[in-house]
């Protein structure tokens, strides 16, 4: 499956931002979706994460009450919304898929696919 993400952009702090992650080439609904995150000069983190049919979902701690993680398989479309947006949050955001969780759905080497990145930029 390929992975598109995408509406990053530059917000202010307490702002708002929606990321998409469009996917092509195979059936979305059979891929657990999962956002990690890299800013400069740390290692990428895991965000959030969505079962495939969307009944479950998996937060960070740093971004619980604040971000909410959808899907719409019938657009073959996740999301990722963003409020209340910190500085802290500044990084590249990348979306990711897999068939399995058995990894657990904050372990990045749990996802087989990864969209480009979009940079998402919180000023202060």
């Amino acid at each position: 499956v390929q992975l598109q993400a995408s509406g990053g952009g530059l917000v202010q702090a307490g702002g708002s931002l929606r990321l998409s992650c469009a996917a092509s080439g195979r059936t979305f609904s059979n891929y657990h979706m999962g956002w990690f995150r890299q800013a400069p000069g740390k290692e990428r983190e895991f965000v959030a994460a969505v079962t495939t049919t969307g009944p479950n979902t998996y937060y960070a701690d740093s971004v619980k009450g604040r971000f909410t993680i959808s899907r719409d398989n019938a657009k073959n479309t996740g999301y990722l919304q963003m409020t209340s947006l910190k500085p802290e949050d500044t990084a590249v955001y990348y979306c990711a898929a897999t068939r399995s969780l058995r990894l657990g759905p904050n372990n990045d080497y749990a996802y087989d696919y990864w969209g480009q990145g979009t940079l998402v930029t919180v000023s202060s």
